[in-house]
């Protein structure tokens, strides 16, 4: 039985790109612990109004 390799030698690379992110735009703090950003309110603003301008219905 042949396996293929390439998979594990190749990973794909991620879909996702966090840098150009809305959530990203200002972050005001960083959790200590779990390095989790806190975005600023104008960030969390901005963020959902392009939701809202782009959802689908």
């Amino acid at each position: 039985m042949t396996t293929d390799k390439s998979k594990e030698k190749f990973p794909a690379n991620p879909v996702e790109r966090h840098d150009t992110a809305a959530w990203r735009g200002h972050i005001e703090s960083v959790k200590p612990q779990s390095n989790v950003p806190i975005p600023s309110e104008e960030s969390v603003h901005n963020a959902k109004e392009w939701v809202d301008t782009n959802s689908l219905s």
